[in-house]
């Protein structure tokens, strides 16, 4: 069974619950909007179904599994904690996740109106969740890297979309963060994916943080980018004295990569724009909303 033939419906999870969970089969089912690589169903009101859809593999799913429950704790924010467990079956050969609701709008469909509170509010979440990893925490293949080393990545996005009239801006932010040292101090626990639809937000500012699929022991400049591409215009000076722990490599570092994945939005918006599979509309004005933070440096 391929990608394309597996139709997710109510229906799906209702049986799937039946079948493996029954004691939650009678709850109310809705279906969440957005979601690439895994869908999300609304369950009740304190729960959520994770369904893997186009992931190749059920590593993400299973990393949230692993290391969630642990780090949930010690987080001042809430985020998704798998409280079952769904495997394959025939009737849905992949893997799928009973998580706690975390309530709130995602950022790219809603705003941050309090900003000195939200860059408050990231900066205590990200010093909780950044401390030294065990040894067995998952590293990263696809990021993580020192940013010399995603400058592939950054030329086909810098080419595709970035706007002509601040080009050379953004390659001199880009050639600044390549040009620094690489992270020195033992692997910190990362998010590794915080941009606009993996954070909620309530009541103007930050309440949540979601999709931990991406988490790694690495660099914490991958989320300290979350200065720039989250929070709004002027407010990245405070998150970085709040936060406390970035040299200045780091925020250079940091800098780089907000501009890499502000690209990313608007290649994906683009994407969208045309139609195309896995694009999103609605993030090229989100990403280029971020990129000029960045170039207005912190």
């Amino acid at each position: 069974m391929t990608d394309t033939e597996i139709e997710i419906t109510a229906d799906l999870v209702r049986n799937l619950l039946q079948e493996q969970h029954p004691d939650l089969a009678g709850l109310a089912i809705r279906e969440v909007a957005g979601g690439w690589g895994n869908q999300m169903w609304r369950l009740g009101d304190a729960l959520a179904v994770r369904m893997q859809r186009m992931d190749p593999t059920p590593e993400l799913q299973l990393k949230e599994r692993r290391w969630l429950p642990v780090l949930a704790p010690r987080l001042p924010l809430p985020v998704p904690i798998p409280v079952r467990f769904g495997e394959p079956s025939g009737r849905f050969p992949k893997h799928w996740t009973v998580m706690t609701w975390v309530p709130g709008e995602p950022l790219d469909h809603g705003s941050i109106t309090r900003g000195a509170h939200a860059a408050d509010t990231l900066a205590g979440f990200l010093r909780a969740l950044h401390v030294e990893a065990p040894a067995e925490a998952p590293t990263a293949t696809d990021r993580g890297a020192h940013p010399r080393n995603c400058t592939d990545g950054f030329e086909t996005f810098f080419k595709a979309v970035a706007p002509d009239d601040i080009a050379v801006d953004v390659r001199a932010v880009w050639d600044d963060a390549v040009a620094v040292h690489a992270w020195e101090g033992p692997p910190m626990w990362v998010h590794g994916d915080l941009h606009p639809a993996n954070v909620v937000v309530s009541d103007g500012t930050l309440s949540g943080v979601v999709d931990f699929g991406g988490m790694f022991a690495g660099d914490p400049a991958w989320d300290l980018a979350a200065a720039w591409v989250l929070l709004p215009a002027g407010t990245a000076s405070r998150f970085f004295d709040v936060y406390a722990n970035a040299d200045e490599a780091a925020i250079r570092r940091a800098r780089g990569l907000a501009a890499l994945k502000s690209l990313f939005l608007m290649l994906m918006g683009q994407n969208g724009d045309r139609g195309l599979p896995g694009g999103k509309p609605n993030w090229g004005p989100v990403g280029r909303a971020a990129l000029d933070r960045v170039l207005q440096g912190i």
